[in-house]
């Protein structure tokens, strides 16, 4: 799900749902973090906690990954219009997206 934190409440008045792993989660919540929870719990009833928070973790995520810095590799890897040289991204994102990748191969097995 590729959603920024600001689109989820449109998208839980919508309510959609998607793909689930088998793999629980069990997590310890801040108060504060519980008490905003729970508001939008009340907010949101046709939507369960747990939709919730998976929505709001896949949110952040997305967030977290456009947030990634660019690091310029050594590589040349392409060449745009202009015939300039475009490097490989030496930072986080080719190897968060590479192990995403890896994980989602495995749960779906």
């Amino acid at each position: 799900m590729d959603i920024k934190p600001g689109e989820l409440l449109t998208y839980w008045e919508k309510t959609a749902s998607g793909e689930l792993t088998s793999n629980d989660y069990s997590i310890k919540l801040p108060v504060e973090v519980a008490a905003k929870l729970e508001a939008l719990a009340k907010m949101y009833p046709k939507k369960t906690r747990e939709q919730l928070i998976a929505d709001l973790i896949a949110s952040a995520l997305y967030e977290l990954e456009a947030s990634m810095p660019y690091i310029k590799g050594s590589k040349v890897v392409a060449h745009d219009e202009f015939g300039d040289e475009i490097y490989e991204d030496a930072g986080p994102t080719s190897r968060f997206l590479q192990l995403s990748s890896e994980q989602l191969k495995v749960l779906k097995s």
